[in-house]
């Protein structure tokens, strides 16, 4: 009598394509990433494709390691933009500021990790790794930003998304000037409207330049309460269905959240405490993230956030618990992972309409303040 199978030898078996000279990335990903952490990529790029880019679903994406100076904003970020594939971002504010450098013609560099920094500081070179810049670099990126924040419209206190907004136009108009095109994230999300957080904007030589100007009356500001309730209320407009392509399928309510997340560290959080803000602080009916999608390289054993299982997450209602199986966590790094998912679903998937939620920030603060307003939480 045979033996009965185990129901855990239900996957599939291994049996790879043999890699050729004709072998495209597509069926190197699905037929020969079958374990480890190859496999975890390959379920990124499913959940991605699959899932993550359906009409009903609002992708956010969050951003930490220096991934923009690496060229990634180009290769990867703005792609995904131009699909149709990336509907919000956090980020911490270092990409944004090295992302200009690109928008305003200034050039950065392959270099040698192991030269040595005292040399490099004699030099007036600048690294990031293996990456190499001109002080010079620094010093007119700081010149671009003091004096478009002089300009009036950043007279005022305002969230980091308007701030990001504002200025993606003046990059914009710099790479138009320069000939340049595609070279900028802020640019391309100006263009798209795709509204841009920093979770902290002092950490960063953008905040740095607005608290010089400061010293010189200069009245921009950022408020962080604008950015915890904007970056709340687009979630909460997503699970209620206002961000969708086309019409609903029948029988379905609302809608679905995804968040993208590369590396961990502060965004992170910011993207997933739109949930407990949601539930615990506002007391509005919610359940957490559908889709929770990360690339890191931080260990969960830590304790540190950037590590934090989404099994972790569910605990604090930042994911939903049923949803659980469509999480895949991938350790790799960031400028491995971002390059191949994207080629991925820009090869799988036909690209989505542009969201330009950034227009929508007051409907959906509106939505979020309405249904604060009848909860038992004031």
């Amino acid at each position: 009598m045979a033996k009965k199978q185990s129901k855990f030898l239900q996957g599939r078996r291994i049996d790879p394509t043999p890699i050729n000279h004709r072998t495209k990335l597509v069926d190197l990903v699905d037929s020969t990433f079958v374990a480890y952490n190859a496999a975890r990529l390959r379920e990124a790029c499913w959940l991605f494709s699959q899932k993550m880019l359906e009409p009903d679903v609002t992708v956010g994406v969050t951003l930490t390691g220096a991934l923009t100076p690496a060229g990634l904003g180009m290769s990867a970020l703005i792609p995904l933009i131009k699909a149709g594939f990336i509907d919000w971002i956090i980020s911490t504010g270092a990409n944004f500021y090295h992302d200009t450098h690109f928008g305003i013609g200034l050039a950065m560099h392959e270099g040698n990790a192991s030269t040595s920094d005292i040399v490099l500081r004699a030099e007036e070179v600048v690294r990031i790794y293996d990456i190499f810049f001109d002080y010079s670099v620094l010093l007119d990126t700081d010149s671009f930003f003091r004096r478009v924040i002089e300009a009036p419209e950043f007279q005022k206190p305002m969230s980091t998304a308007e701030f990001h907004y504002l200025c993606g136009r003046y990059v914009l108009e710099r790479e138009r000037k320069l000939g340049l095109k595609n070279k900028s994230l802020l640019a391309a999300a100006h263009e798209y409207a795709v509204p841009l957080y920093t979770s902290s904007p002092g950490d960063s030589s953008i905040g740095m330049n607005v608290a010089a100007k400061a010293l010189q009356g200069n009245k921009l500001a950022f408020d962080p309460s604008l950015d915890v309730n904007e970056t709340a209320s687009i979630v909460l407009a997503a699970k209620r269905g206002l961000i969708r392509d086309g019409k609903p399928r029948r029988g379905q309510k609302g809608g679905r959240s995804a968040i993208f997340i590369l590396g961990g560290g502060s965004p992170k959080n910011f993207a997933l405490q739109t949930e407990p803000q949601i539930q615990e602080v506002l007391g509005i009916d919610e359940r957490g993230h559908d889709y929770f999608l990360q690339v890191t390289d931080a260990r969960p054993d830590t304790g540190g956030l950037s590590g934090a299982t989404p099994g972790e997450a569910v605990s604090w209602g930042k994911v939903d618990p049923d949803r659980l199986p469509d999480a895949v966590v991938c350790y790799l790094d960031s400028t491995v992972a971002l390059p191949i998912i994207t080629a991925y679903a820009l090869a799988k998937h036909k690209p989505r309409p542009p969201r330009r939620l950034y227009g929508r920030r007051e409907e959906f603060m509106n939505l979020l303040l309405s249904e604060y307003r009848k909860s038992n939480r004031r």
